[in-house]
């Protein structure tokens, strides 16, 4: 996950229980923006079913160039996926995360998320982590106010040279959230749910952060 000076996109997928036509919507999505990762949470009845949906995601994502990340670290290595992506926080922020770098590094990409406070996110970034994220949606769907996110996201990247992903609830947050100075801004019910299709809403994200480009003379 390189931003080579310009922010890129990053797309979160709803939790999966079964690949259904997820390949197809994703393949639209990627061919429409510079996606640089893609996160799917997976909710398969068994590693066998799991692994399945991991592999027809990888079937995309691969010839694109993106990298497919899933929440299980343990399933990564066995199902092909390129990393892994955890909520940490609170008492076992550093054990899981102790667990997940030896696991997956130094071949495999480590985001860390679900930080609420600041003091864990700090703790987080000193670890091997690729990322550190703000605003990632719960199991639950729940988030963060966007204002609380952009704070967040402006503190880190004031401070912190580990990169920082900041989700966006809506497409019209992508401006707010770039401006804050997150490397890389996630999406998810912004793309899926669009009443558009997930083509139209990434290239309209795209197109933000292309003008911000543009503006800052990044990329």
């Amino acid at each position: 996950m390189e931003t080579e000076n310009a922010q890129r996109l990053y797309l979160i997928l709803p939790p999966l229980a079964e690949i259904g036509d997820w390949p197809q919507r994703l393949s639209d999505a990627l061919g429409a923006g510079d996606v640089a990762c893609v996160l799917a949470p997976l909710l398969a009845r068994d590693e066998g079913e799991a692994k399945k949906i991991a592999k027809s995601l990888m079937a995309v994502t691969e010839p694109a160039g993106v990298a497919l990340l899933i929440d299980n670290p343990a399933l990564v290595m066995r199902a092909g996926a390129d990393g892994a992506h955890l909520r940490v926080g609170g008492e076992t922020l550093e054990k899981t995360l102790k667990d997940a770098i030896s696991t997956l590094k130094p071949q495999r990409i480590l985001g860390a998320g679900g930080l609420r406070a600041k003091h864990d996110a700090m703790i987080a970034g000193e670890f091997d982590v690729d990322y550190i994220s703000f605003g990632d949606p719960a199991p639950d769907g729940f988030h963060p106010p966007v204002e609380q996110i952009a704070e967040r996201a402006a503190w880190w990247a004031d401070i912190f040279n580990v990169p920082c992903v900041a989700y966006a609830p809506a497409l019209a947050d992508v401006a707010t959230l770039a401006a804050a100075g997150a490397d890389f801004i996630s999406l998810r019910e912004a793309v899926w749910d669009d009443a558009r299709g997930a083509a139209a809403a990434v290239a309209q994200a795209q197109a933000v952060l292309d003008a911000r480009k543009t503006e800052t003379g990044t990329g």
